[in-house]
């Protein structure tokens, strides 16, 4: 028997792809958000949508910035990651606090997070849904993975501090 669900908690039953950290930088000081809501909108070349709370730092560096790198944790990153989660850039370095490796990129201004398996360096193409829905329209054009960690396992937000850890599953 099914019983009524709050339409407030759909988004716990629509796991989004893994939680991601975005690294920005604004005048050389570079932060750090972690988000959960991102989608591929296409392949090739690779269009993601990445929504980025309206009042946060990293929105407003973003807008005016054009660009970001998306870093893609292993679980073995996850308290530093909702941790990330809990204080803002604009009066903390979270690099610093959390002892993140700031590495340089190849295309943006924003650093790689050094601790990450895999890092997309991405440029704003679409911002016609921002004002409405905080979602920016990237274009990856560099990407970089760590062969070292052979099989990493991602992290998904469920709701608060509830996360479920995802690997890579192959179909028969």
């Amino acid at each position: 028997m099914k019983e009524k669900y709050p339409l407030s908690k759909v988004y716990t039953l629509l796991g989004s792809g893994p939680v991601i950290l975005i690294s920005s930088s604004l005048k050389g000081k570079p932060n750090i958000m972690p988000i959960a809501w991102t989608t591929m909108l296409d392949f090739d070349p690779p269009i993601i949508g990445c929504c980025i709370g309206d009042q946060s730092y990293t929105f407003q560096i973003v807008k005016k910035t054009k660009e970001f790198v998306i870093n893609i944790p292993d679980a073995g990153l996850i308290k530093k990651v909702y941790a990330c989660g809990q204080v803002s850039g604009r009066r903390v370095d979270k690099f610093e606090k959390f002892k993140f490796t700031a590495e340089p990129a190849s295309k943006v201004k924003a650093p790689l997070i050094g601790e990450c398996f895999a890092n997309l360096e991405c440029k704003v193409i679409d911002t016609s849904l921002v004002d409405k829905y905080n979602l920016f329209i990237v274009k990856v054009i560099a990407a970089w993975i760590n062969k070292n960690i052979k099989k990493p396992k991602t992290l998904h937000h469920i709701s608060g501090n509830k996360f479920i850890l995802g690997e890579k599953i192959v179909a028969a």
